[in-house]
């Protein structure tokens, strides 16, 4: 590096040697290199460049993000309460309604579940009538069928809507039943004596496999 302060000294030395004369007095030919340009110090950078302005990250509209797509339900009453308010919108369900209804109407939720799901999975079993409603009329099944009918209901009441409710739950399988693969059911006040597997009870209804 270039020490400036050293060739100053070495030249004021100088100039006092050569008097009033002016004259250089004559020393042992000593050589300084002094380099031809003087690099300065660079001025210190930022710890953090700046980004171009192309490149900031943007912010984030929370409104934009989409949440999931539908809540959570938390239990079979709420996706009960969820489809009460409609109405059955076909034959099967009308009759998968009616023997919900008319089989388990005020018992439990799960057990009403249990009894669409016995219907529905004897229409899929290739043992029964392979839909809801041949399942229902199939002679002897089910004592509330009278006449290959079933009796009319006031469609106002609580008990049809969870019926109804109950149906569309089991027919789009969006809730599991403890009993899913039952085929049969009965009272508990009865004992038929059947030698098949038992799968469970709920509420008034033991259920088979």
């Amino acid at each position: 590096m270039f020490d400036f302060f050293r060739v100053a000294g070495l030249a004021t030395l100088a100039l006092g040697a050569a008097g009033a004369s002016g004259e250089m007095p004559v020393t042992s030919p000593t050589t300084y290199a002094v380099p031809a340009v003087i690099t300065e110090s660079l001025p210190s950078l930022p710890a953090v460049l700046p980004l171009p302005q192309d490149v900031r990250p943007k912010a984030v509209d929370e409104s934009t993000i989409s949440s999931s797509s539908e809540p959570r339900i938390e239990s079979l009453a709420a996706l009960v309460n969820q489809y009460a308010a409609t109405e059955a919108v076909d034959r099967e369900q009308n009759c998968l309604a009616g023997a919900i209804y008319f089989e388990s109407k005020g018992e439990p939720l799960d057990g009403q579940l249990a009894v669409a799901r016995v219907i529905l999975n004897r229409a899929q079993s290739g043992r029964f009538a392979s839909t809801t409603c041949g399942v229902v009329f199939q002679r002897g099944q089910f004592s509330f069928v009278r006449g290959g009918s079933i009796p009319s209901v006031s469609h106002a009441s609580n008990n049809w809507r969870t019926a109804v409710a109950i149906a569309k739950i089991a027919q789009d399988d969006l809730w599991e039943s403890t009993t899913d693969d039952a085929l049969y059911f009965h009272a508990r006040r009865v004992a038929p004596g059947w030698r098949m597997a038992r799968v469970g009870a709920i509420g008034n209804h033991v259920f088979y496999r």
